[in-house]
């Protein structure tokens, strides 16, 4: 994280509707791999929809656009206008207020809420500064839900999070099953945060974090085959990865993915039974939709 007396950079642009904005939010803070980011969406008059973000350390503007343009379109994505601007605790002052979330047996708490942790629910602490926003919206929160009706059928013996980010399902499914998750992700700063929430939450030496792109790692292999994958990432990726995904899978594996908008589902689920899988459920939480798929 900068010090005070640094520069941060400022991304501003400003959007239609308040759902597209929301989905906006949703995809950049679950998506962008630094966690010096703080990110927050304000009406403005006229029924638009102001969005900026901070960003402690100078960030990847390509891939912001990127996310942008996945969401809302290009038009939006190119109107985003990054500046320099003087530091604060912007991560702070955005996630104040954020209350802890809960996700069937989960509950995605800060530090500042580790007491009022049900002793009958299995706490992840996120704290402010690593990104604690990715348990409050849908896709984290879907991918929870559908994880804790897997593990009331079954007890997988061989857990992989795809694309962990910050590494909240990772250490869910570690802390539930009390046994060894491989995660992965391919931006190393995602993977050294992923490594210290897991040890955060007393799930260091459950949670292997590592950095990897696709499956070409030898880690697959070597911990597979899974019987169970949970990938919230983007739609393309996850159609993508399809193949080479189930190529990895155990008999009978659950997959949940996420990251997808309504309208994007179908061809994932599609992508997914192409490669040998079928659909169990699929859940909307805040315009995003969540899958449980299981190989055939």
């Amino acid at each position: 994280m900068s010090s005070p007396s640094s520069p941060a950079t400022q991304a501003t642009f400003a959007i239609g509707d308040e759902r597209t904005a929301s989905r906006i939010v949703d995809a950049i803070t679950e998506r962008y791999p630094s966690h010096d980011l703080a990110i927050a969406a304000f009406e403005v008059p006229g029924g638009r929809w102001d969005i900026t973000m901070h960003f402690a350390e100078a960030p990847d503007e390509d891939f912001i656009r990127a996310l942008v343009t996945e969401t809302a379109g290009d038009a939006a994505a190119q109107s985003i206008i990054f500046s320099t601007v003087e530091t604060k605790d912007w991560v702070k002052a955005s996630l104040a207020d954020l209350v802890p979330v809960n996700a069937g047996r989960f509950v995605v708490h800060g530090s500042h809420d580790r007491e009022r942790v049900p002793p009958n629910k299995i706490g992840i602490e996120i704290e402010a500064a690593l990104a604690f926003g990715t348990g409050h919206h849908g896709t984290t929160r879907g991918c929870l839900l559908l994880l804790d009706q897997v593990l009331n059928r079954r007890t997988p013996k061989r857990v992989l999070d795809l694309g962990s980010g910050t590494g909240v399902l990772a250490i869910a499914a570690a802390k539930a099953l009390r046994r060894r998750v491989l995660a992965s992700d391919i931006d190393p700063r995602s993977v050294a945060v992923a490594r210290e929430n897991a040890q955060l939450n007393g799930a260091g030496n459950w949670v292997e974090a590592i950095h990897a792109t696709g499956f070409q790692s030898p880690h697959f292999a070597a911990n597979g085959p899974f019987g169970l994958v949970l990938a919230n990432i983007l739609a393309n990726p996850l159609r993508q990865l399809a193949p080479s995904l189930a190529a990895h899978l155990a008999p009978q594996a659950f997959v949940i993915l996420s990251g997808l908008l309504p309208h994007q589902a179908s061809s994932v689920v599609a992508a997914y039974r192409g490669a040998g899988l079928k659909l169990l459920k699929r859940i909307q939480i805040e315009g995003w939709s969540s899958l449980l798929m299981q190989r055939r």
